[in-house]
């Protein structure tokens, strides 16, 4: 069992986006193998979006139509009585305390306990006495009520998404009483009427707090997988989260398996053979994502084929990368390349000649790419000039972290084989020292130059996704032959969901 003070949360909005049940969908004979990202919510950060609870329940509240009461009785001596409660409304609401269980391959079950809320209205009465005495009456009522709501979430999947079924829905009243026009005492009128509503109010507020909560439970859902597919995609770039297999409903976590499959225009992505097992993840931490290699590879065949893997250095960044040392090897280098051309007057040029090849190993992302390189000089009153061109194979081990709300990318080992070569000012390509000053160069302060501008463009995309927003303790993230892990420590961006249910509501 969860247990919270006075709480705040959707936890039913957030949970359901991570997990299913299969009756509405149909999975393949081998668990996960279709899997390329899987998201574990461990019990910890059930608690901590639990703690938000009142914005859901408050909201669900506040956009109940309730519906006029009307009710008749016929009274000894009076005759019949009929009554009838317009225009209710509610206030000052509050919720003492929130609890929330995860019932194995069940439910989420969800105790929101010690909720007070003051309803206020108009109540018109009127009766036709025995000696057809008619009467007519309208008075301001409010009504001061302690209720527990139990809400046990089922999850549904409908076309391979998450579905909510917060149907299963119960409200117990422990106080429920009536005050008119402000009369805080007792009279016979008071109990009369006290006695006529209260059945029938209950009936009315169970059936028209737990539909709406049922309904905002969906509406969160789709909320959060909306969020969820915006986060991984970027123009015409995206993946797939649809559902791959039934989820894990377990005491101490929550996980939900996605296809993760790349949708670039007419480029097609397949996927079978996924190495994921629930026992790669463990649950000391609040947050876990298992990505495999393989989503990794078509991320970066989409990105070539929508020709963003080029890169162009011009002015300071160029005579960075060219003056790396004060030699005299290199001052000669540089003069066969730009020709005494000012590199304020020289363009370089970087791209990929096919997609990069990427594997996972326990030391880092290792990227194979084929690279070609090309340097123009435009010197003064003279026709531009390709001073240079080379196509080389790149491969360089990366480790990635994630700090301060940055991405960081840090390069380690790296190797160069040069697969095409050309000089201007060397035809013959016989002069050796050119090649390898920029075999140097390239190491040096070429790879890690272009490393260092995927760094910013890589934090901004994920910024424009919300990603800052988050207060995201610790993160690792952690490679292994074959897939990586992401796993962190969180806490939730209350304006998020407040905000939404403002704009939605």
């Amino acid at each position: 069992m969860l247990h919270a003070g006075t709480m705040r949360l959707g936890t039913f909005g957030i949970l359901l986006a991570l997990v299913h049940a299969s009756a509405a969908c149909e999975f393949g004979p081998f668990p996960y193998s279709v899997a390329g990202i899987v998201c574990r919510m461990t019990k910890p950060a059930a608690l901590l979006l639990n703690q938000e609870t009142a914005q859901v329940i408050q909201a669900a509240f506040r956009n109940a139509k309730f519906p006029n009461i009307t009710g008749e009785r016929s009274m000894r001596f009076l005759g019949k009585v009929a009554y009838g409660l317009t225009n209710i409304q509610v206030n000052n609401l509050s919720i003492e305390q929130s609890e929330v269980e995860l019932k194995e391959n069940d439910a989420i079950d969800i105790a929101i306990k010690n909720v007070t809320a003051v309803f206020k209205g108009t109540l018109n009465y009127g009766y036709a006495g025995a000696w057809f005495l008619h009467l007519s009456h309208s008075i301001d009522f409010e009504i001061e009520s302690s209720i527990d709501l139990q809400i046990n979430i089922k999850l549904k999947c409908q076309e391979d998404q998450v579905a909510a079924d917060a149907s299963d829905c119960y409200l117990t009243f422990h106080r429920l009483t009536l005050h008119l026009q402000g009369d805080k005492e007792p009279g016979w009128l008071k109990q009369l009427f006290t006695d006529f509503i209260a059945f029938t109010l209950k009936l009315v507020l169970k059936s028209e707090v737990c539909e709406e909560i049922s309904s905002l439970a969906q509406v969160l859902a789709d909320f959060i997988q909306g969020l969820a597919a915006n986060f991984v995609q970027d123009e015409d770039i995206r993946l797939d989260i649809s559902l791959a297999s039934a989820p894990l409903i377990k005491a101490n976590y929550l996980e939900s398996h996605h296809k993760g499959l790349v949708q670039y225009k007419n480029y097609s992505d397949v996927f079978s053979d996924s190495p994921f097992s629930p026992s790669l993840l463990s649950e000391s931490r609040m947050l876990y994502f298992w990505v495999s290699e393989h989503i990794l590879n078509s991320l970066a065949s989409a990105a070539f084929l929508d020709e963003r893997l080029t890169l162009t250095i011009v002015g300071e960044k160029l005579q960075e990368l060219f003056e790396i040392e004060d030699t005299e090897a290199q001052r000669r280098a540089v003069q066969m390349i730009f020709q005494g051309t000012s590199y304020n007057d020289s363009v370089a040029k970087v791209w990929s000649l096919a997609h990069p090849q990427i594997s996972l190993h326990p030391e880092g992302t290792v990227v194979k790419s084929l690279v070609a390189a090309e340097i123009s000089i435009f010197p003064p009153g003279k026709k531009p000039l390709m001073a240079l061109y080379m196509e080389k194979e790149i491969t360089v081990t990366i480790q990635a972290a994630y700090a301060e709300k940055k991405l960081i990318l840090h390069p380690l080992d790296s190797r160069i084989e040069f697969k095409a070569f050309k000089c201007t000012s060397d035809p013959s390509g016989n002069d050796q020292s050119v090649r390898n000053f920029l075999q140097k160069m390239i190491s040096v302060t070429g790879i890690p130059e272009v490393v260092s501008r995927i760094e910013p463009t890589l934090t901004s995309l994920m910024n424009s996704k919300g990603l800052h927003l988050f207060e995201i303790r610790s993160p690792e993230i952690i490679t292994k032959k074959g897939y990586l892990i992401v796993q962190l420590d969180f806490s939730f961006p209350d304006h998020l969901l407040l905000d939404f249910l403002e704009k939605t509501l």
